[in-house]
């Protein structure tokens, strides 16, 4: 329940970078780090 309560409040605050379409291979370390913890919290919420 925890995960999918974080997972909304990251969906309305953190900016979504599949929807601006950005590369990957350019994208910068806190880029990648924000990628990693929506990652990590969306897995999360669908496995609970």
């Amino acid at each position: 329940m925890f995960y999918k309560i974080l997972a909304k409040i990251n969906k309305a605050v953190l900016p979504s970078y599949t929807k601006k379409g950005l590369d990957l291979a350019k994208a910068s370390k806190f880029q990648l780090a924000i990628i990693g913890w929506r990652y990590l919290v969306t897995k999360k919420a669908l496995d609970t």
